[in-house]
């Protein structure tokens, strides 16, 4: 392994993460300290080209190519927003500056100071360094004097072996899912900072960074502690109706649904992914796509009428899959056909009707009530085992408590009839309204039994206690 050492010599560092440190509204500095403001310092300790003395510059090449390394640093660190300062501005300008004749004063803001609890940090990346390289990396690193600005001097050592390097718990490690972005190196960066350099020798401090836009590679990174968000599916649209439709009819309401949204899959981005259809998918589990009917239910008026409807997708459905399944559903205008003319246009953040709202169905709660009755999945006595396994499947926890009954259980809350939730000419199965509790707080929205792909199983959420909603 290579591992580069920082120590900061005053304990502090200040750097500017973005660019914006010169407006005053920089409330936090950049920690840990950017892969790419170390390889810059690198790159300024000895030169490129002809400007290198004690390097050929070869070692900069290689550097450049480097995956993103994890960093250990400290993660208790203290921001310290640094208070404004005037200084006398260059230049003979009209004088009113009353120690200063023929000069005016200008402010300085000059950021944010980070100060950690430990002064050191470790980049460390997973490769051999050829011994030549790792001359010439030591060689710069001795003449490096700090990093960001002149008041954060630092000494920097590169070490050949990662076991003399001291342990460290604190990791900030490369990962798509985390939710930190720091800037790395990539290659062509060392050809942009010569650009930068050569024109800064012809004009001077009017060559920003912010002219190189080039120099921009930011990687997500997963700070120490963060724990790595489990993927439960993901509602990629939801949708509203020009007018409400009876709740009876969910079961043709959300086969329109599913055709539309393969119809305009197809027109749009081509064939559609069995994960939408079902037909061919070869995963194993349990999940499909969900098409939902959301209805009015769990208040005093709640009338059981479908205000609003959704697209759920199963853990695992890569970025590109949820993009276009998205795309699909938002282009859908009206749905029409058995019995049914809806208009559907993109749910944009309309407080009212509520049961259309996304917040009335993602909130956590501890107990949840079926407001369309759940399809058993088995023809078996139901009992607390039984619908475990419905939540497993469903991807829920375990339950620690239920009761089911053939009647709903909440207001507004449909009671079908077995032609409304069973699937025309296929044998029918038994189904139930469910109440459930569980031990900590689940997020919504919470489907269960054999017809959650049709929306059937839908829950809402019961406060605490388990009461009506």
């Amino acid at each position: 392994m290579l591992a580069i050492e920082v120590e900061l010599l005053h304990g502090t560092f200040r750097a500017d993460p973005d660019g914006t440190a010169n407006t005053g509204g920089l409330t936090r500095g950049e920690w840990p300290p950017a892969p790419f403001r170390l390889f810059a310092a690198f790159v300024a300790a000895d030169g490129t080209g002809d400007r290198c003395r004690v390097t050929d510059g070869s070692e900069l090449d290689w550097f450049e190519r480097l995956p993103p390394p994890s960093i250990h640093a400290d993660t208790e660190v203290h921001h310290q927003v640094i208070t404004p300062r005037y200084v006398v501005r260059p230049g003979r300008n009209k004088s009113t500056h009353p120690q200063y004749l023929a000069r005016s004063p200008a402010e300085v803001r000059p950021g944010v100071r980070v100060v950690p609890r430990l002064p050191k940090l470790v980049y460390v990346w997973d490769v051999k360094a050829p011994l030549r390289i790792a001359r010439a990396l030591e060689a710069r690193a001795a003449r490096i004097g700090y990093l960001g600005t002149a008041d954060s001097p630092v000494r920097v050592r590169v070490n050949m072996g990662a076991e003399q390097s001291e342990p460290s718990d604190h990791a900030f490690v490369p990962d798509r899912e985390g939710s930190l972005d720091i800037n790395v190196p990539a290659r062509g960066d060392l050809e942009i900072l010569d650009t930068m350099f050569e024109r800064w020798t012809e004009r001077g401090p009017n060559v920003a960074r912010a002219h190189f836009t080039g120099l921009n590679h930011r990687v997500r990174y997963r700070p120490p502690g963060w724990a790595v968000p489990v993927d439960h599916g993901t509602v990629v649209a939801w949708l509203r109706l020009d007018s409400a439709v009876s709740g009876r009819r969910i079961a043709p309401l959300t086969a329109l649904l599913k055709k539309a949204v393969l119809s305009q899959h197809q027109a749009l981005h081509g064939e559609p992914p069995p994960v939408l259809h079902g037909h061919g998918f070869t995963e194993k589990g349990f999940d499909l796509a969900r098409y939902l009917a959301l209805p009015d239910v769990g208040h005093r008026h709640a009338r059981g009428r479908i205000h609003g409807l959704a697209i759920w997708l199963p853990p695992g459905c890569d970025r590109l899959t949820r993009t276009q399944a998205r795309d699909a559903a938002l282009s859908i205008r009206r749905l029409t056909g058995y019995g049914l003319d809806a208009g559907v246009f993109p749910w944009a953040g309309e407080l009212r009707p509520k049961a259309a709202t996304p917040r009335r169905w993602t909130a956590k709660g501890r107990c949840w009530i079926t407001a369309f009755p759940a399809i058993h999945e088995r023809r078996v006595r139901v009992d607390l085992a039984e619908v475990t396994r419905w939540c497993r499947h469903a991807g829920l926890p375990a339950p620690t408590a239920f009761r089911s009954a053939r009647c709903p259980l909440v207001r507004g809350a449909l009671d079908l009839a077995p032609v409304e939730a069973n699937r025309p000419g296929r044998r029918g199965r038994p189904y139930s309204h469910l109440q459930l509790w569980f031990s900590e707080p689940v997020a919504g929205p919470v489907v269960i039994g054999a017809g959650r792909q049709r929306g059937l199983g839908l829950c809402v959420r019961a406060p605490e206690g388990g009461g009506a909603v």
